[in-house]
């Protein structure tokens, strides 16, 4: 155990961690471990490999996913800016590079292979790019001169368009709504907040009619018709599971899922464990989300308050819409639920948004002293 009287990096790390947020991620990622038991075996066998070679690669993801979150967690506030910022450069460069030399898969580019990995750089374009668009918000809000929300748009712009480019529609619907919950903190007019959602819900009708896979998924959604062989196996999977579930290991249907360890293991959790245990795992999600929210509202600095709240969002998002999938809520859609589905650039580039997270909810005592600064101005205390 840290003693509070010890004074070092480690220590003050300690002391001034959200650790019910540490608790909370790590928490995620080893029911995702658990699951991948559940649900990766099967996938494994139909393509030839070994029943727990996705498991066992589960597992070598955490150790480094879980050394970039603490790492990234003893960050300032200024240095999970400019690691963003390095982040977000590198990110954008790979998706460009994934467009023209990418692995192609399902029609879509949105993997580079580096020394023999696979990585999907939008992943980790995301973290980047709220925790830079919450400097530019609050750049604006402390200097209005300085053109920090037409600098924001214009990056968004940027990001939608590489995205749209893959193409990876889904991606671009969760960036847009994380963008415009941060915008929106940072004051914008109602006037411009109706346009840019008129703006959105026209690139959702555009899509619709130009791009073929969106237009075929809505239609599969809204009239039940075509290939929707995996929601349909996902749905039955979780009314098998009941309120209790079949038992670990006892799952039937999850077996010809076809993406049951990445986009479906919510159906999975359902099939083999029940709907009291998904209400928890998104009862979690909710907690993060929620605490971060009160830190945000808390926070009296416009760079952690918007980057805090957005990184949350993100997370919730994301989860929302392939908990949604699942339920044949929304449109199927490939995304990965944050820290529980299988994929190596999802875990680390969460992990990723959990350390800068961590990182800017600290307890710091030069955070304190100007709290206490602004509090004697405000009341006309005299100071100490």
């Amino acid at each position: 155990m840290v003693s509070r009287a010890e004074r070092g990096p480690v220590a003050d790390w300690f002391w001034t961690i959200d650790r019910l947020f540490m608790i909370t991620f790590i928490l995620l990622m080893g029911i995702g471990f658990m699951l991948s038991f559940a649900a990766s075996p099967a996938v494994a066998e139909r393509l030839g490999l070994d029943s727990f070679f996705f498991v066992k690669r589960h597992a070598a993801f955490m150790l480094p996913a879980l050394g970039v979150m603490i790492g990234l967690s003893f960050l300032s506030p200024r240095q999970v800016r400019r690691t963003a910022m390095v982040l977000l450069a590198v990110s954008l460069a790979m998706m460009v590079l994934a467009l023209f030399f990418g692995i192609e898969v399902k029609g879509a580019r949105r993997w580079i292979t580096i020394a023999g990995i696979s990585i999907q750089p939008s992943e980790f374009m995301k973290p980047a790019f709220v925790v830079i668009c919450a400097w530019l918000f609050s750049e604006h809000t402390r200097q209005p001169e300085i053109p920090g929300n037409l600098f924001a748009i214009i990056l968004f712009g940027i990001v939608a368009a590489l995205l749209i480019a893959q193409p990876d529609f889904g991606q671009t619907i969760l960036t847009s709504v994380v963008w415009g919950g941060m915008f929106f903190m940072a004051g914008v007019p109602w006037f411009w907040i109706s346009l840019l959602g008129g703006l959105g819900a026209a690139g959702i009708f555009g899509a619709y009619l130009t791009l073929p896979h969106v237009t075929g998924r809505i239609d599969r959604f809204l009239t039940g018709e075509g290939d929707t062989f995996q929601v349909d196996t996902a749905r039955e999977a979780i009314i098998r599971g009941d309120w209790f579930g079949q038992g670990p290991g006892e799952g039937i249907v999850k077996r010809i899922i076809p993406d049951s360890h990445t986009d479906f293991i919510f159906s999975v959790a359902a099939e083999e464990f029940g709907i009291v245990f998904c209400m928890v795992l998104v009862a979690i999600f909710a907690f993060l989300v929620i605490r971060g929210l009160s830190h945000a509202f808390k926070e009296r600095n416009d760079f952690n308050r918007f980057a805090v709240a957005g990184l949350v969002l993100q997370i919730g998002v994301q989860s929302m819409i392939n908990i949604g999938v699942n339920l044949e809520l929304l449109p199927a859609k490939g995304m990965t639920l944050p820290l529980i589905s299988y994929g190596g650039s999802s875990m680390i580039a969460i992990c990723v948004t959990a350390g800068f997270i961590l990182a800017l909810t600290r307890r710091r005592p030069e955070k304190r002293a100007q709290e206490r600064s602004l509090f004697r101005a405000a009341h006309g205390v005299p100071a100490e």
